[in-house]
């Protein structure tokens, strides 16, 4: 994984594919490289480190022709390393490849290649997909045909592309499995191919997707699409409706920045359609579960993974209260090898921004096994979890989001699981219209909360001069707070490298309690709510040992104000609603306490957005 641009036609092909790899550095990423055919001259570029290293190689040694295929890659087989970058060649140098995924029996086949006298110079598994295609690519002559062959070779999910010098003007590229995406544009005289749609919108937004076992063919005029067995398929063309301009930093300095700021937007858009005041409904029309099959569910499995399962755990508390259906949340990772045992009654929940999370896809392939039907929460549009799911797909609309943390992701999940939740409560009649009115009349007032608390950022700044220098942080709540807790450590450490740790603030004489000194930053989130007192205790717990408290409350709570070192107000709203609230501090906190330690607060180490790989 993770980045994968290919483009065919007119235009100068290096500038196609190192500006759509820029496009895609979200995703993370520790070398780069491109492959451009002039001919039959095939011109091979890598670099370790940022695109910007690539960049300046291309300076010194530059590349031409009209036809090429570019990858930003992060490690899984070997380690950072010009041989490690993609793209790969063949033995003879006919052909290269570029992948994302992993071959799970690649030590079985590159002990095969070595019997044949191969000899590797990388460390990679992407290595034996460019021998394999090599050896086949000598019997067929045919670049279609060595993919066809070295696909039933391999084990795991991958998304793979190859040039060869034979075949200028050609690209061909194949979908295993559920390594990640892949897209096709179709232009005017010219064609794309991308792991992810932002690569290609500056040129498009007719789209093709990829889907698992077919193989595409493209050239600057025509593309075709074949499944293994040779069939032809007849692929609809998607019209995306993104701006590529939504995709820049504007007036911000991080992409990350910006996000947050864009959260009452995203919470607007996702209501749009969906809520209806006048006569308290919620409108999902694109679910195809009938108010019946609401009525007779027994459980719901949510899975994620990461921020998407703090979401999920949000989730349980606003499905099980509204709707009264039981909920379990697991993470995709544990979920797909524990052999969920699942009934009739059943349905699944799938979370992720990406719609390509590899873990979530394989809980609904396990779903799909038992006959289970699932439904999925999602941000990228056409993405893989969005076509699994048959019980329909709730988008949220949040438009790209670039950095690799997330935050207008993770809001809008809360929202869209609590449009769910209403909307299984009025099916299942938990809920009347007159009490679904209250919860649509204090969603639509969501987004104005947020804007409110964006409005004041001062607070930020002087807490992450004062913890700048911290080495760790603990984060405390109750009920469906403690997962914003786990959220607001999450975003600490993923971006300012901070450990911090998120805890159920019950739990915190159960060990934590031991770490409370004057140098630790205790971040309580302590809104009004019928745990209030619990959560003051626990807040007098941390003060007597010396603790630092910085307090999310709700606005006008003079009484934890008089015992926290710092206050962050927020409007009141609905209880369940608190956690969209309560989660934006943590975000600016986590946000402005990077900043200050000089960390690359878009591209953090060692993470990539869609994590396709295990």
């Amino acid at each position: 994984m993770c980045g994968i641009v290919g483009y065919v036609g007119p235009r100068e092909a290096t500038d196609v594919v190192v500006g759509g790899l820029g496009r895609l550095e979200y995703r993370g990423y520790d070398s780069a490289g491109i492959a451009i055919l002039d001919g039959a001259e095939l011109q091979l570029r890598r670099s370790v480190g940022k695109l910007v290293n690539l960049s300046t190689h291309l300076r010194s040694h530059p590349t031409k022709g009209t036809c090429g295929i570019g990858h930003t890659r992060w490690a899984t087989h070997g380690g950072v390393t010009e041989e490690n970058a993609h793209p790969h060649r063949d033995a003879r140098g006919d052909l290269v490849v570029i992948q994302n995924g992993i071959v799970e029996n690649y030590l079985e086949l590159k002990g095969r290649l070595i019997e044949r006298g191969h000899t590797f110079q990388s460390q990679t598994d992407t290595e034996v997909i460019a021998l394999l295609m090599g050896d086949y690519y000598a019997e067929t002559g045919s670049l279609e045909q060595a993919l066809h062959h070295t696909l039933r070779e391999l084990r795991g999910g991958n998304a793979i592309v190859a040039v060869s010098r034979h075949e200028p003007g050609k690209l061909v590229a194949a979908r295993l499995g559920n390594a990640g995406g892949i897209v096709i544009g179709l232009g005017e005289g010219e064609l794309f191919i991308a792991s992810d749609i932002p690569a290609i919108l500056d040129y498009t937004q007719r789209i093709m997707f990829l889907e698992d076992c077919e193989i595409a063919t493209l050239t600057s005029s025509d593309v075709q699409i074949r499944q293994l067995d040779g069939t032809l398929v007849d692929k609809p063309i998607t019209t995306i409706q993104w701006d590529p301009v939504s995709a820049a930093k504007g007036d911000y300095k991080h992409f990350m920045q910006k996000e947050i700021f864009e959260q009452p937007r995203a919470l607007t858009d996702i209501l749009r359609g969906r809520v209806d005041l006048e006569h308290g409904a919620i409108l999902l029309d694109e679910l195809h579960l009938d108010d019946d099959e609401m009525w007779r569910l027994g459980r719901i499995y949510t899975v994620a993974c990461g921020t998407a399962w703090h979401a999920a755990l949000i989730g349980k508390y606003m499905i099980e209260s509204l709707a009264q259906v039981r909920v379990d949340v697991d993470y995709g990772s544990e979920f797909r090898y524990r052999k969920p045992l699942l009934g009739k009654d059943t349905l699944l929940l799938s979370i992720t921004q990406s719609g390509e999370t590899v873990d979530t896809l394989a809980a609904m392939e396990e779903a799909r096994n038992q006959d289970v039907r699932s439904i999925s929460i999602v941000n990228a549009i056409g993405s893989q979890a969005a076509r699994l799911a048959d019980g329909g797909t709730l988008y949220l609309h949040a438009g790209p989001e670039i950095g690799v943390a997330s935050t207008k992701a993770f809001t809008s999940m809360l929202v869209a699981e609590y449009l769910l939740a209403l909307r299984l409560a009025a099916a299942r009649g938990t809920l009347k219209p007159d009490q679904v009115r209250e919860h649509i009349q204090a969603l639509v007032e969501i987004p104005g909360k947020v804007g409110r608390i964006l409005e004041q950022t001062d607070i930020y700044e002087e807490l992450a001069t004062r913890f700048q220098h911290a080495t760790n942080a603990l984060f405390l709540g109750r009920q469906m707070n403690y997962p914003v807790a786990l959220e607001g450590a999450l975003k600490l450490k993923e971006i300012s490298y901070v450990h911090a740790e998120g805890y159920p603030a019950g739990e915190m004489k159960h060990g934590p309690i031991a770490l409370i000194d004057k140098e630790l930053p205790v971040i309580c989130i302590a809104m009004r709510d019928a745990i209030y007192e619990k959560m003051l205790s626990n807040v007098e717990q941390v003060k007597a040992r010396g603790g630092q408290v910085i307090a999310i409350v709700t606005e006008g709570d003079e009484r934890i104000r008089a015992l926290a070192d710092y206050t962050i107000e927020v409007p009141a709203t609905l209880p369940l609603l608190t956690p969209v609230l309560a989660t934006i501090p943590l975000q600016l906190l986590a946000y402005y306490v990077a900043v200050r330690r000089g960390a690359d607060v878009d591209q953090p180490r060692n993470l990539a957005k869609s994590v396709t790989v295990e």
